[in-house]
């Protein structure tokens, strides 16, 4: 058995709310970089200039790349060996948001609930999704996830005869009804298979995926594949503004599912792609 202690919990989930607003992962960096190759709008181009330049700005003057610091997601990865000391975990992760956002002035955008709408002043709660695994160690992914983006996601419970022309034909129409909402271009991740909540959150973890490494099975990469040739057809662009480049990758998982049911969700980041990862 392992002891990890809460205080060491809380520093790393502090600093990880801080990198996380402010250095975008370099594989984010090189598809800004491919993308700009990509794109032919003279305005497309400009746009993925200036993220490149905004994300540099933000990492070099530690600043937030977005004005919106997100809702703070947090899926922590627990080995069955690992014993949690000096307090409870899930007030160990909230401290550490709270200290992060304050400490780093970033802004504070949760509320008490959805219908008295009072602002909580320090980003808590987070929404934090808790997974068992094997070994002694402690896996945490912390990722600030924008309104705008969040606003755009779409779940449904498809037939199975609706196969996946149906899980394409959902894709596209979530990618074409949220056009320039969710601040493109985006990372997609779709939820297939499992209950309503499991799509829904197999299709946020992917998102967290490395940019473009595409899945294991060659059926789901081609399905991959197919999907961000035929989201960046749309012609939505950098910021709405038209051109090739709509989204920077699609990444799927599944999960096993009931023979009646094919669940779908899907999933949508900003340009500001933002998430950070330790283990303890």
């Amino acid at each position: 058995m392992r002891e990890i202690d809460t205080g060491q919990i809380v520093q790393a989930v502090k600093e990880m709310c801080l990198e996380a607003n402010y250095d975008l992962g370099p594989d984010m960096m090189r598809a800004f970089g491919q993308a700009l190759e990509r794109e032919e709008s003279p305005i497309g181009q400009e746009v993925l200039r200036q993220l490149i330049e905004n994300a540099n700005i933000a990492r070099q003057e530690r600043v937030p790349m977005c004005q919106d610091c997100g809702v703070t997601m947090v899926f922590a990865e627990i080995g069955q060996d690992v014993h949690i000391a000096g307090g409870y975990f899930l007030d160990a992760i909230n401290e550490g948001v709270r200290q992060g956002y304050q400490d780093g002035y970033l802004r504070k955008s949760i509320l008490n609930d959805p219908i008295h709408r009072v602002n909580t002043k320090d980003n808590t709660p987070a929404v934090i999704h808790l997974e068992m695994a094997t070994g002694d160690r402690l896996k945490l992914i912390v990722a600030p996830k924008g309104g705008g983006a969040e606003n755009m996601i779409q779940m449904r419970m498809l037939k199975p005869s609706d196969g996946v022309e149906g899980i394409k034909r959902l894709v596209l129409e979530t990618v074409a009804k949220a056009g320039p909402n969710p601040c493109p271009p985006i990372i997609l991740g779709v939820g297939i298979g499992g209950t309503f909540e499991k799509a829904a959150l197999i299709s946020k973890k992917a998102l967290f995926r490395k940019i473009g490494t595409p899945h294991p099975d060659p059926d789901i990469a081609a399905l991959e594949k197919d999907l961000l040739e035929a989201v960046n057809a749309l012609g939505i662009g950098p910021l709405g503004f038209g051109g090739r480049v709509t989204a920077l990758a699609v990444h799927a998982e599944v999960f096993a599912c009931h023979l009646v049911s094919l669940p779908v969700a899907v999933s949508i980041n900003c340009h500001a792609h933002r998430h950070q990862e330790r283990i303890l």
